[in-house]
């Protein structure tokens, strides 16, 4: 984890991970939140898979990644559906949070998918800028004098 997207896109995890605890806390103790979940024991089931997705793309590995975009596609990805194409259903405050925050969990896997993407790319043809000045460029390439091959040293 070298770069700043990376840093802040596990720090949206943890927060987002977090908030979900928060939540499924909440509707199991029956105190009322800002949203409740569509499933709570698929919640739960998601909440130990983010945690597995969370320390495999701190890892860099791309299985994190995926783990953590298919998880919370088939979570949140059915809630967006579900509420968009409801017919004649009236849309009330609840309704437009749960959205939002569907929203986000759809949103903020497949940004963690494209930095991993970005840097597998960045990890396969690194760019070092100490040395790169140096051995990356023809005017420094070193270059052999007459010398060189005419030294005759002997041992005697």
């Amino acid at each position: 984890m070298k770069n700043l997207t990376t840093y802040l896109f596990v720090m949206f995890m943890i927060m987002f991970w977090v908030f979900r605890i928060i939540v499924a806390f909440c509707y199991n103790m029956g105190l009322e939140f800002i949203t409740i979940p569509m499933d709570l024991n698929f919640e739960i089931i998601l909440l130990f898979l983010t945690f597995v997705a969370m320390i495999l793309v701190i890892k860099r590995s791309m299985l994190g990644g995926i783990i953590y975009l298919i998880g919370y596609g088939l979570y949140f990805g059915t809630s967006i559906f579900n509420t968009l194409t409801a017919n004649g259903a009236v849309m009330d405050m609840m309704t437009y949070t749960d959205l939002l925050f569907s929203g986000i969990g759809i949103l903020l896997p497949i940004l963690v998918l494209f930095d991993l993407l970005l840097d597998k790319n960045r990890k396969a043809h690194p760019k070092d800028k100490k040395t790169d000045w140096f051995y990356k460029n023809k005017e420094y390439d070193r270059q052999l004098d007459e010398r060189a091959d005419k030294n005759q040293y002997r041992i005697s």
